[in-house]
């Protein structure tokens, strides 16, 4: 059971860190109606900052974390001005294609910047762990899995019991709609990009002790979260945050005690199967439209 239980655990880590990624991605998705495929690109751009600072400046963890945070709001607040809002007019599709270039701009400008060497970021808590249910759990991972599940705790709570994330969720429903109702659109917009960009850095940060600081670090997490989008359902905020922790707690359990091998390919099967059965994800619905 220990060896279980060291499984839960380390699932839910890595599922706190698709889940900030996938939060991030449909955030965006919900209010400007744009798949953000660059996601993974400027979490790993502001993590870059983050890990430069911490090596350059030598300040500490959190001082670091909270200068990659800030330029990762600004960087969400810049793509927003002045590349996705000139690009209003354009279809879905075109817009889709935008963030592919962004991609581009990014890994681009990354190793022209800090370099094309890998850099190593350091976890938040260098050592000790705890002893539960038989399995040890590193004090650094649980502090993962508690930020990852209280910054999704803020989140959810804002959307649903202040004003801003009143006007989120307006915008998200029809944003037309809402602009008819005094709802500042571009401003919940902005702010949608920005807050994707920090999730985006913050999940880049929780990964990198695990991985070097690269420009591919976020492939992983980027696609993982974009199957917990799909898997959890595109009409919610938390479907697909619910699905990042069953595909982050499933993986291990299959690499177990499937095969490590076979058990990604595996998993994503049983997820490919089960959108079969009900292509609106775990939490979606049907739209049906009225003529």
């Amino acid at each position: 059971m220990s060896t279980f239980f060291q499984l839960i655990f380390s699932g839910l880590e890595t599922g706190s860190i698709y889940a900030l990624a996938a939060l991030g991605i449909i955030i965006i998705f919900r209010t400007s109606r744009t798949t953000n495929f660059a996601q993974g690109a400027i979490g790993m751009f502001n993590c870059y900052v983050a890990t430069v600072t911490l090596i350059n400046l030598e300040v500490p963890v959190w001082v670091a974390v909270l200068v990659g945070m800030l330029t990762a709001f600004a960087t969400g607040v810049f793509v927003d001005l002045v590349i996705i809002r000139r690009a209003q007019k354009v279809s879905s599709v075109a817009k889709q294609i935008i963030t592919f270039g962004i991609i581009m701009i990014f890994t681009g400008l990354a190793p022209i910047i800090f370099g094309t060497m890998p850099l190593s970021f350091p976890r938040f808590i260098l050592q000790g762990s705890l002893d539960l249910f038989g399995a040890s759990i590193s004090y650094n991972g649980l502090l993962n899995i508690a930020i990852g599940l209280l910054i999704m705790g803020v989140l959810f709570y804002f959307l649903q019991h202040t004003k801003w994330g009143l006007a989120v969720r307006v915008t998200a429903s029809n944003d037309a709609t809402a602009r008819l109702m005094g709802v500042p659109t571009s401003m919940v917009t902005m702010g949608a990009w920005a807050i994707a960009a920090a999730l985006g850095t913050l999940a880049a940060i929780m990964h990198a002790p695990n991985i070097s600081v690269g420009v591919n670090m976020m492939e992983n997490v980027q696609v993982n979260a974009f199957i917990a989008i799909v898997f959890g359902g595109f009409q919610s905020f938390h479907g697909p945050v619910i699905a990042a922790y069953i595909i982050g707690l499933s993986r291990n359990l299959l690499l177990f005690y499937g095969s490590s091998t076979w058990g990604e390919p595996i998993l994503y099967g049983l997820i490919l199967l089960f959108i079969v059965f009900r292509p609106n994800g775990l939490i979606g619905k049907k739209i049906v439209k009225k003529v």
